[in-house]
């Protein structure tokens, strides 16, 4: 336990200063669970590439995050265990070949699956990877056929209404379904015991669905031209949409699951397992490979960018000068990483230029609003006394206000790309995937941003319509709810400070009750914790057990919206003084989601990151002195 606040400060300062790279970057791992080991290790035995020292190490980290019940988990208080987690993981050992099948780790992984209905179960994303690979069956009817991608930009759902994180994987799913593609090898393993025999043809969509299949028929039929050649055209269409977007070291948008669905959709176009894209396609999801605890992790994608962005404005606020030399070297890692490039955002934001940042060390044409205010917050220092900060800073900020969607706020990749109707299409989790509506988290971080590390006015009007969305989208009970984290801690955090960087009163009803509420969900230690739960049933769900991450989230709210360091704020401060060093499941537990029920994040830096940013918001408003708190 750390004295006092300096003390703290100044232990995580350490923490940074000894984990950064040479380049300037911090490169801590972006941990997503275990499904890209699993697809790896299937994508590997699938292209008869080899690779044992990986697969050996990936099968050990898989055999290591198996439940007592012979189940996976996405995160630790998963009550029974993932179904699908575990056929992915299941199938993947048995790939290997490094577990056989009587294995009592496999035996007691197939009672579970058994147990639980089976592969017809499943989600729609374990079975398009088993139908890919040989282990299921594609449904004779597809929901969305490529035509979709001919739509144009005037029909009310088209293929660029989808958000880009759901077109760069919708695209190679559409070819691979048309195709039905599947490839086996001769060591494929038979998983046909796993299947109960149901009637499971439909599983790509919703049979409910049929009105809407029909109008989105018509609407293609309503195409101008042949039929055959309007298919060959979509495919065609579909085929570029991909190619055009690999970036340098050959993944598709620097994202393992589109790269994987991309491999198998240009083997479904009759490219080769040689073909030169695919094994640079295949070297790209490699080369994403970092190790924790001496085990290899195959990341989902790099957090270089968002790493470092965070770490040196963090860095800033604790009073190291932007001319020390690690962040004079993180801030110029990040204007290296300024986007030049036109992406997709450029469709429904056609007057702006270039002038983000992207979240990974790759990513050079898919800029997001949360990396380009984290990496202006770096910069901010340094504007006004150095040109290339200048030029970077007007840039960025000239893209940033013209990313500000209609209705206020801002979503993460693209402008008024959030269609309600996506959120009722016929694909599984279509409301994470295809939309990118406004958010809380990034609003209220772009408001935050505005207000403290600008010029800009409070009455502007983008800072009034942002103020003016976040307020209308408060939940009942005083939370907000965070689209990239979780959840409602993390909403919290950006709605509060945001709406006090914008200049609204700490007696504003909106921040009463948010500060009503944090008060009342803090844990008996001083702490907060929130569990992956929320995110899934769209409610706050406590966690049971504090985390650094999360106290730091509430704590960083209270101190931005209080006068006085109040009863509450120095139990938390106390926690985290006491828990620093803490090394356990709850540090490790994600902080960060992807696609709800799915896909969940740990942030490696996040348990120093955090902390450090509200010790010293603390000490700046309140001084370094904690009082006696009653515990």
């Amino acid at each position: 336990m750390f004295a006092d606040v300096k003390d703290g400060i100044q232990w995580l300062i350490h923490q940074f200063r000894k984990d950064q790279n040479s380049d300037g970057s911090w490169n801590y791992p972006f941990e997503s669970g275990l499904i890209t080991d699993i697809y790896t290790i299937i994508l590997l035995r699938t292209l008869e590439l080899k690779d044992e020292n990986l697969v050996k190490g990936l099968t050990k980290r898989i055999l290591n995050k198996q439940d007592t019940t012979g189940a996976w988990k996405l995160f630790p208080d998963e009550t029974y265990g993932n179904l699908s987690a575990t056929v992915e993981a299941y199938y993947a050992l048995l790939y290997s070949g490094y577990v056989t099948p009587d294995d009592s780790r496999l035996q007691i992984a197939k009672d579970f699956i058994k147990e639980n209905g089976g592969i017809e179960k499943c989600n729609m994303f374990t079975k398009t990877m088993l139908a890919l690979t040989g282990q299921y069956e594609w449904p004779s009817f597809s929901p969305l056929p490529v035509e979709f991608i001919l739509l144009p930009l005037s029909f009310p759902i088209n293929f660029y209404q989808i958000s880009v994180f759901g077109r760069v994987n919708i695209a190679p799913i559409m070819i691979v379904a048309d195709k039905k593609f599947s490839i086996k090898t001769k060591d494929s393993p038979d998983l046909s015991d796993l299947l109960s025999q149901r009637d499971d043809n439909n599983w790509l969509f919703d049979p409910q669905m049929r009105s809407f299949f029909s109008t989105l028929k018509n609407s293609i039929e309503n195409l101008i031209g042949l039929p055959e050649k309007l298919h060959l055209l979509a495919i065609e269409r579909a085929k570029k949409y991909m190619l055009e977007r690999i970036e340098e070291d050959g993944t598709l948008y620097s994202y393992f699951s589109s790269t994987f669905l991309m491999i198998f959709a240009l083997l479904s176009l009759g490219y080769t397992k040689n073909d030169p894209v695919i094994i640079k396609a295949v070297d790209g999801i490699l080369s994403m490979k970092t190790e924790i605890n001496g085990i290899p992790h195959i990341q989902y994608t790099t957090a270089s960018v968002w790493n470092t962005s965070l770490i040196s404005f963090a860095l800033q606020e604790a009073g190291i000068s932007i001319n020390d030399p690690m962040v004079a070297k993180a801030n110029q890692y990040l204007l290296k990483k300024q986007h030049n490039k036109f992406g997709d955002w450029v469709l429904h934001n056609p007057k702006s230029k270039p002038g983000g940042w992207g979240f990974s060390n790759i990513n050079t044409m898919n800029p997001d609003i949360d990396d380009t205010t984290a990496s202006l917050r770096s910069l901010a220092r340094g504007v006004n006394k150095y040109d290339i900060y200048q030029k970077a800073w007007n840039r960025g900020m000239t893209w940033l206000l013209s990313m500000q969607n209609d209705d206020g706020g801002w979503g993460s990749f693209e402008k008024n790309v959030g269609n309600q109707l996506l959120s009722f299409f016929p694909i599984e989790k279509a409301e994470f995937l295809l939309t990118d509506p406004s958010t809380t988290d990034l609003t209220g971080r772009t408001l935050e941003f505005l207000g403290h590390y600008t010029t800009v006015s409070k009455n502007h009007e983008s800072i009034k319509q942002g103020v003016k969305w976040l307020i209308k989208n408060q939940e009942a009970d005083g939370s907000w709810y965070g689209r990239w984290g979780i959840c409602y801690l993390y909403g919290t955090w950006g709605a509060v400070t945001g709406l006090i960087a914008a200049g609204i009163s700490s007696y504003h009803p909106s921040i009463q009750k948010a500060v009503t509420w944090l008060t009342k969900i803090q844990h008996s230690d001083g702490g907060w914790g929130e569990s992956c739960y929320s995110d899934i049933q769209k409610k706050y769900a406590p966690l049971g057990e504090s985390t650094l991450t999360q106290t730091a989230w509430a704590l960083d709210a209270l101190i931005a919206a209080s006068t006085k360091p109040t009863n509450t704020i120095q139990k938390g401060i106390a926690f985290l003084l006491h828990h620093l060093e803490t090394d356990d499941w709850t540090t490790d537990y994600p902080k960060g989601q992807g696609l709800a029920g799915g896909f969940y994040i740990h942030y490696h830096c996040y348990r120093y990151l955090f902390p450090l940013l509200t010790l010293v918001h603390y000490q700046e408003k309140f001084g370094g002195l904690i009082e006696k708190a009653s515990l």
